[in-house]
């Protein structure tokens, strides 16, 4: 709200319906209010007092600092009737030291209040395990044994994280349980946050303990098929579990069988997303035969991009022909080859499933073909031969013969020329020193956005497709950005918020009109964040603006999927 508005308080103190619930909710979400001191509160405040029987509270997209974090937290001590509090996104630009104290407080006073919380979302705050462990407190509190329902969704929390939280939840179940309150957690959400297969593990220990879960998403977590079995493992203890959501993690066919073991123990289960978990052809096997004999709720199965051939494709068409509920089943960019679709389609007419199969466009064909074409591609390469990509030889059939040194690659093109028309053609024609004299043209680098610059017109020529020119783009960035992140004279974070500002995922006072297609950029910072030189303080900030909800995001997904990918691994 801007400064000097009156409130609006019809507008504010709505009335919000949660499923079936009436609540009454105070909303400041997506204002973009920065609340650095206590009075820059002073109109939540003066809306969470106006609100007697305070329900709920949102505060996502907004900034807010110590100071009217406990200001806010005064105003929610007198408000034992709170339920809900939607957290979400409340920190950014906030140091990650500053973020601590405003969870204690505002905690603080709902343990204060007496009020018995029923959820607790803190998802797209950068906050790592220090914003776990500040709010233990409030988790092993009286105020904590009604939560239904935690989102800690991309907050960094990491294998650290992961523990803490799951020795709050597994000490909040015990002291509930002592009272005769037992913990009753139904929803649990804490994707993109690098558990890992010890976090992993330590949360499944907590949902063992628990077992009332339906719902459970933690994709993009780097679990492999150890922490996935542990989880299989819990979640067979939570039979009222209905919706499951492990996508992009590593499953292979160990974790695949360890999680179909458990399908027969999850009877209510709706919808289960193992989308790009590499479960492969075994690990599908073993689900097709779980599902046709269990899961007769099932409404969606995801096995997208998992390495999974024809003959296991096969099994899970036959295993959802009993499936009455069945709205989805997603087995796009895997491994069956044109006439394998066509088999896969004919089988899911035959089952009256057609209408629930996904789109398959992405599929990788059939590996045996591939290899059958490689060999014939082979073969007609050693007889006709190719040109080398070294300038002093060329090669004609099986022969190597020294090219003259008149052959040798020029510079055909000037930086103005490249600067004037970026694209693959001038950038080759830059020369094989082509990096050296981007480098060497930047001077002495005293100025993030100029850096930038030069990184996007290097990035946007790239093709994925054509490896000359993708490595040119490669090798012409790691000179821009090694000079860059070592020079010393610019802060790493001035680079990565300039970075953010040209892809127009971060607002800035100047006028700076940001790139059209950002697809070139984010697949070469996917090959710069697995380098040497490149800043692991720069990682958090790149996760989280990424992982927000943003159209020009949205609009090249696959590109940010392998850009995070490649984040999560540094």
């Amino acid at each position: 709200m801007a400064k000097g508005s009156e409130i609006d308080v019809a507008d504010l103190l709505a009335k919000a319906t949660l499923g079936n619930e009436e609540v009454n909710e105070v909303s400041f979400a997506g204002k973009g209010m920065k609340l650095d001191k206590a009075e820059d509160a002073d109109e939540i405040v003066k809306a969470i007092n106006d609100c007697v029987d305070l329900e709920s509270l949102r505060l996502e997209g907004n900034t807010v600092g110590v100071a009217a974090a406990v200001k806010i937290a005064m105003a929610l001590e007198g408000k034992p009737k709170f339920k809900r509090a939607k957290w979400s996104d409340m920190f950014t630009g906030r140091l990650r030291s500053e973020i601590p104290p405003s969870l204690e407080a505002m905690c603080g006073a709902i343990i204060t209040s007496g009020a018995r919380l029923v959820e607790l979302d803190l998802s797209d705050n950068a906050f790592g395990p220090d914003g776990v462990r500040a709010c233990t407190k409030f988790l092993q509190s009286e105020s904590g044994y009604s939560i239904q329902a935690l989102k800690f969704n991309n907050n960094g929390l990491g294998i650290g994280g992961g523990k803490i939280l799951s020795g709050a939840l597994i000490e909040c179940h015990k002291k509930s349980l002592a009272v005769g309150k037992p913990l009753a957690l139904k929803i649990f959400i804490a994707g993109r946050n690098r558990l890992e297969n010890e976090g992993a593990t330590a949360l499944a220990a907590a949902f063992k303990t628990i077992g009332t879960l339906e719902r459970v998403e933690m994709p993009q977590n780097g679990i492999n098929h150890p922490g996935i079995s542990a989880l299989a493992d819990a979640f067979a203890e939570n039979g009222n579990l209905k919706i499951l959501n492990l996508n992009d993690n590593t499953f292979t066919d160990k974790g695949a069988q360890a999680m179909a073991k458990s399908f027969d123990k999850m009877a209510k289960l709706e919808v289960v997303n193992f989308g790009d978990c590499l479960v492969r052809s075994k690990g599908a096997e073993a689900i097709a035969k779980a599902v046709k004999a269990g899961v007769p709720n099932l409404k969606e199965l995801n096995l997208s991009y998992g390495e999974i051939k024809l003959e296991a494709a096969v099994m899970l068409a036959e295993g959802v022909e009993g499936k009455t509920q069945l709205e989805k089943l997603d087995l796009n960019g895997n491994y069956f080859g044109e006439d394998g679709i066509e088999k896969i389609k004919s089988l899911m007419e035959d089952n009256g499933k057609i209408d629930s199969l996904g789109s398959l466009s992405d599929d990788e064909g059939d590996e045996d073909d591939e290899d059958d074409e490689g060999s014939e591609e082979e073969a007609e390469e050693e007889t006709e031969g190719e040109e080398s990509l070294d300038p002093v030889l060329s090669i004609e059939g099986k022969a190597i013969t020294p090219r003259s040194p008149q052959a040798e690659q020029k510079p055909e093109c000037t930086l103005d020329k490249f600067y004037q028309s970026p694209n693959a053609t001038t950038l080759r024609e830059l020369g094989d020193n082509r990096a050296k004299r981007l480098a060497d043209d930047l001077g002495k680098i005293d100025s993030a956005d100029s850096v930038i610059k030069a990184f996007i017109r290097v990035s946007g020529v790239m093709d994925s497709d054509k490896e000359n020119d993708k490595n040119a783009v490669y090798d012409c960035a790691d000179a821009i950005m090694s000079k860059a992140f070592s020079s010393g004279n610019v802060e790493a974070g001035d680079i990565v918020n300039s970075l953010l500002v040209h892809l127009g995922l971060l607002k800035s006072e100047d006028k700076i009109k940001p790139v059209q297609d950002i697809t070139g950029p984010l697949l070469t910072l996917s090959h710069i964040a697995s380098q040497k030189y490149f800043p692991k303080s720069s990682v958090e900030t790149l996760i989280a603006f990424l992982s927000r909800p943003h159209p020009r995001l949205e609009s090249h997904e696959k590109a940010r999927h392998v850009l995070l990918q490649a984040l999560y691994k540094v």
